[in-house]
């Protein structure tokens, strides 16, 4: 444990001892918010859905850019190899940097919070949608973040590591949309539905937190953090 708390801190050091950090948390809060009151002043609703409609899509683009140099880096600045010789295992590793690329996301989630306290201001917004939403947004965002430190295993290249990782996000975000499923077999249409991340946060973003939605994205990070154990010691 003190292990992966010690990498998490170095990581999150890394973050925050570069532009990226900051350039990351602005374009988010500024795109979303103008995203958001955009919406607000034509709908003139005490409701923060539509900042959780665009939020997928958002982080679509904006969590590779995160992602994208957790390994990728290691790999072409050579630090990887010594990182390789530390007294820790590469399953360490991986969680010590998926739990810092984590805690970097939950903060940015928290100051977006902002705009409810706004919703609060003016009205009397859903408190309880509001809450599962932001808990769906984590749930997905987490699941993104897994995708990407995967991906960023494989290059050293930081933007073919972007790339990938936008498009692999992307086709399990609308795995499930009827725009996928509606020239398929209605059979496998409850699979894909189960498979597709947007489906579970769509589920979530009504205000009901589903013990099928969490053990879902669990298992999806689960399985895309085993997979990057798995490339990282086929390295070693």
């Amino acid at each position: 444990m003190n292990a992966i708390l010690a990498l998490t801190k170095k990581e999150l050091k890394v973050y925050f001892n570069s532009s990226i950090a900051y350039i990351f948390i602005i374009v988010f809060l500024a795109k979303v918010g103008w995203l958001f009151f955009r919406g607000f002043f034509l709908l003139g609703q005490i409701s923060q859905r539509a900042f959780f409609e665009f939020l997928p899509w958002v982080f679509l683009f904006l969590i590779p850019a995160v992602t994208m140099r957790l390994w990728s880096e290691e790999k072409k600045m050579g630090t990887i190899e010594t990182l390789m010789t530390l007294p820790v295992t590469e399953t360490q590793t991986v969680i010590g940097k998926f739990l810092a690329s984590f805690f970097f996301l939950l903060l940015t989630l928290l100051l977006s919070s902002v705009l409810t306290l706004i919703l609060a201001y003016l009205g009397e917004p859903d408190f309880g949608v509001i809450f599962a939403s932001y808990l769906g947004a984590l749930f997905m965002g987490s699941a993104y973040l897994a995708i990407g430190l995967w991906v960023s295993s494989f290059t050293e290249n930081q933007i073919i590591a972007f790339i990938v990782a936008v498009a692999i996000s992307f086709a399990m975000f609308i795995l499930g949309e009827s725009i996928v499923t509606m020239a398929l077999p209605q059979w496998i249409v409850p699979t894909l539905q189960y498979l597709g991340l947007g489906t579970h946060f769509s589920s979530i973003t009504r205000g009901v937190i589903d013990s099928r939605d969490v053990i879902y994205y669990l298992s999806v990070i689960g399985f895309f953090l085993y997979l990057n154990v798995l490339n990282i010691k086929k390295r070693s």
